[in-house]
């Protein structure tokens, strides 16, 4: 089974764990081998990843631009490293910079590959172009399922 990421960033430490124990609550009964599709940037996707290998799946990273990286929060870098150097597979995007035209290509690339997609959001709309509304909303244009994962007492940063 093949699942693809999408989610909020900058939660709040509390949401962090809250969505933690979701993610691993949804992977445990799937007995299929399981790739998880992501971005890695901070927040779900990097929650996702880190459930998936936990539960002894893999991962593929989709890297959205050349500068993807220097994008992202500094205290995230590490984290970002340590988890690109466990993907099976590394997808980059043709994009330098990273914009959010680089960062919804690159969702739409990871939907082709996926069989679903898991979507750790509050149901509200994207805060800018690419957010987590507008891949849930490109999921359902590719006719891929889509899982919503926000549990209660979740809060977005």
């Amino acid at each position: 089974m093949r699942i693809a990421i999408s989610g909020h960033r900058s939660l709040p430490p509390a949401t962090e764990a809250l969505i933690a124990e979701a993610l691993g609550e949804a992977l445990s009964p799937i007995t299929d081998d399981i790739t998880g599709l992501t971005c890695l940037a901070d927040g779900a996707d990097t929650l996702f990843a880190r459930a998936v290998l936990a539960q002894g799946g893999q991962i593929e990273v989709i890297v959205p631009a050349e500068h993807y990286l220097a994008g992202l929060p500094g205290e995230h870098h590490a984290e970002y490293r340590k988890l690109l150097a466990q993907a099976t597979q590394v997808h980059r995007m043709p994009f330098t910079e990273s914009t959010s035209e680089a960062h919804m290509a690159a969702s739409q690339h990871m939907l082709t590959l996926a069989d679903e997609l898991w979507a750790v959001w509050d149901g509200q709309p994207a805060r800018g172009y690419g957010g987590t509304a507008d891949v849930v909303q490109a999921a359902r244009d590719f006719n891929k399922p889509v899982r919503t994962i926000w549990p209660s007492g979740a809060a977005r940063g």
